[in-house]
This record gives structure tokens, sequence and C-alpha cells, in this order.
């Protein structure tokens, strides 16, 4: 053979593997591009799931119902005495939480005359985490309890009731809504088929959750968290430990000058003319 010819075949095989080498390269490529695309693919809807799961994990459930009178946003607090007060008492407190009832038993009676004489409101933010803590649902119905006799125009003297007879944090006897209702009793004219109905049937449920989930979204962090006129004064106002008396008299020094507002029967609402309202939209150591 020539060496022309040698020359010739060996041009065409080396032409042969330079486009088969070209053409492996562009097929490992295009493998790349495609697997890559599915990572990508993969990816983003790993991160669109992730939204959509994270979305539905801090979505607020929405109260269908609050009670009537409720205020605040997504009326979520209850109010107790005139609305025209001078001051106001914020308070977030939990059915079973032992601390709270310590609380109320020591100044509830305090509260009441400063609300009868039209000094003070009283906001209730009623939180539920001891259920969470503790398992149980004495927290929850206990709330949904106060929702329902503010309905019915009789939510101070309900709620003192309650906290009058709280059982221990871990007896978890708020859970048994005859308890409840059987409480009712002592509050007159609040025992009735409609109240017990709504016990019952825990209409304000969905309403007991969203304040609970305002709570868990708010700085406070145990209850009894207590605050006049947005400063905190429990256990104590700066260096003045809190007392009956001295809570009557932070509340005058904050009126000083200031008219007192009007009020109905025992510092509360009238009874309202309908069972709920419609909302806007919509722990620690106790």
């Amino acid at each position: 053979m020539s060496e022309k010819n040698r020359e010739g075949k060996r041009t065409a095989r080396e032409r042969m593997m330079a486009e088969r080498a070209a053409q492996e390269a562009k097929d490992k490529r295009t493998k790349k591009l495609v697997v890559g695309g599915v990572v990508v693919a993969v990816v983003a809807a790993a991160a669109v799931t992730g939204v959509v799961v994270q979305n539905q994990r801090s979505k607020p459930e929405t109260p269908v119902a609050a009670p009537t009178g409720a205020i605040g946003d997504k009326s979520l607090v209850i109010p107790s005495g005139a609305a025209d007060a001078p001051s106001t008492l914020t308070v977030y407190e939990d059915p079973r939480c032992p601390a709270c009832g310590m609380y109320e038993r020591t100044f509830s009676p305090t509260i009441d005359q400063l609300e009868d004489q039209g000094k003070l409101q009283v906001n209730y933010h009623v939180v539920s985490f001891i259920d969470r803590s503790l398992g149980g649902t004495g927290s929850k119905h206990g709330a949904n309890a106060l929702a329902c006799a503010q309905d019915a125009g009789h939510f101070r003297d309900y709620h003192d009731v309650l906290y009058r007879n709280q059982p221990d944090e871990t007896s978890d006897a708020f859970g048994d809504k005859q308890v409840l209702l059987d409480l009712a009793k002592q509050v007159p004219g609040l025992s009735t088929p409609v109240f017990e109905a709504c016990v019952n049937d825990s209409k304000y449920g969905g309403w007991v959750s969203a304040v609970q989930q305002d709570f868990d979204k708010s700085s406070y962090k145990s209850t009894p968290t207590v605050l006049l006129n947005g400063t905190p004064i429990y256990p104590k106002k700066g260096d003045e430990q809190i007392s009956p008396e001295n809570l009557a008299k932070w509340v005058d020094e904050a009126n000083a000058g200031k008219q007192p507002g009007s009020t109905g029967s025992h510092g509360q609402s009238p009874a309202p003319t309908s069972t709920a309202s419609e909302p806007n939209t919509p722990p620690t150591a106790p």
C-alpha cells in the first residue's frame, strides 16, 4: 500500500474518532442539562411545596364568630367596665393558670370596685396554652364558657366565679363542661338553655384558638400579664410591689384630673341583643 493511501486511511480514521468524541461530548452536555433541569425543577417544586406547607402551618385559625361586644384587632378582647373609663387594665390569663387564680382572688374585689366607680375598664385576653402544656381541654372549654357568658352579659360575674372555684392546675376539671355549667348557676340569670348550648357546642372554639395564636405571637410569655395603660404592673410597677392598695393608688394617679366613665350594672356592659358578632376577619410557666 502506498504511503499516500495509508495517510488517507489514517486521516479518515482520526476524523471519525474526532467526530465520535465530539458527539460523546455533546451527549454528555445534553445529559447534564437535562439532569440539571430536573434538579432545578425538583428544587423549585420543593420550594413551592415548602412555602405552601409553611403557609398552612402559620395560617391562623379564623374564628367564625366572636362573643358579643368583643373589641380590638380581630375582636379577640373581652372588655369589662365602662368603655369611656379614663384608664385601661390589660390582662392576659388562662382559666387553668394557678398564678392567675391567685391574682384574681386577691385583686378582683378592688378591680370590680374600680370598674363600678367608672375609673377603669379591663380588657381580657383569655388564653389557653396550659392545655397544650399539660394536656386536657380545661383551658379551652373555660375560655369558651367565658365567651358564652359575655354573650349573656354576665362575663365579669362568671369570670370571678370560675377563678374562685378554680381546680388544681393538673386536674383539668374545667375540661368537664358540666362543671362549667354547674358553676354558672352561681350567677343569677346565666344558667339558661342558650348558655348551656353555647358551652356544650364549643360555639367559640375558633375564637379561643385565635386568641391563643395572638398571644403566641406577642412579646408576652407568661400569665398573668397585667398592664395599666400599657405599663406592666405585675408583680410590680417600677420599684413598688403590686397590692390592692397600690393598684387603686396607681389608677387614681393615672386618672388625676380626668372624669370617670359611665357604667352599667356591676360595671358590665348591658345584656346584648344578639348572640354573636362577626369579627373583622380573624407560654410558659403559669
